[in-house]
């Protein structure tokens, strides 16, 4: 693969908003089609905002009526702001695209960016994104001083966290030593050029996440660095290293078409 170009296109006082990233993404990408620039990787941080992936449900919106702004990547409903570091890699893949092994290198990069601060990360099997893994079931503390046997998840399929107390929010998921997404996925890819990419909690208030049901998924919640690390992290010392490791998985990818199986006589 050749040259991965980084833009970083504002942070903190500077962030950008979403709509504006989004241009830029479109331009970019059309850029990228006609080959007039290389691989390029748009780094930011946006003001507060609620995204929708296509497969976004109704009900996992936010029930008080705040804005959501719905996209055209992958996935579902998810939350942006202050302390989120988020890359939109637009890059051109041999086609027929592999999608899923692009997703597979945006969480490898991101993983070694937690590793490189210490924390262990990893995925988790048909949840896409970076996660930390809680303990196991049996281990973890009883909520409302109730037996994890009496936990409302387990036997309602539909259990709404934001309906059912503080002790059940996403970001109280730490709390609950269950596993919590650390960074998000979601992209797209159109004319063999993707789009969209990857949120990675460094310090954000992670309690924006509990108007929604953030990526759809109801027994896991969120978590950041900072929490996870128990200090105080940024987004400047987390910027060069995600670019490092961004650099090393993308540039050095041995990238392949998607293979397709052909029917048998």
């Amino acid at each position: 693969m050749g040259e991965l170009r980084f833009v970083r296109m504002g942070f903190g006082a500077d962030s950008v908003e979403y709509q504006q990233a989004w241009d830029e993404q479109r331009r970019v990408h059309a850029a990228r089609f006609q080959d007039e620039i290389p691989d390029t990787c748009l780094l930011l941080e946006h003001p507060p905002v609620y995204t929708a992936g296509r497969r976004t449900a109704p009900e996992e919106r936010p029930l008080d009526g705040t804005p959501v702004v719905d996209v055209d990547r992958g996935g579902k409903i998810t939350w942006h702001g202050p302390g989120q570091l988020v890359g939109y890699p637009i890059q051109k893949l041999p086609r027929p695209v592999d999608v899923v092994a692009h997703l597979r290198r945006l969480e490898d990069a991101m993983i070694r960016v937690c590793a490189d601060f210490g924390l262990e990360t990893s995925r988790v099997e048909g949840r896409a994104g970076v996660w930390v893994l809680g303990d196991p079931v049996e281990q973890r503390p009883a909520l409302g001083g109730l037996s994890l046997d009496f936990d409302p998840r387990l036997t309602d399929d539909e259990f709404d966290p934001r309906l059912n107390g503080p002790e059940y929010a996403p970001s109280n998921a730490g709390q609950r030593r269950e596993d919590r997404k650390i960074c998000a996925m979601g992209i797209r890819v159109a004319k063999g050029v993707t789009m969209h990419g990857f949120a990675l909690n460094v310090n954000p208030d992670t309690s924006s996440f509990d108007k929604i049901i953030p990526c759809g998924i109801r027994d896991a919640g969120v978590t950041s660095l900072a929490y996870e690390l128990r200090r105080e992290v940024t987004i400047a010392e987390v910027l060069p290293v995600a670019e490092k490791h961004l650099r090393d998985v993308l540039e050095d990818a041995d990238l392949k078409p998607r293979e397709i199986e052909k029917a048998t006589a």
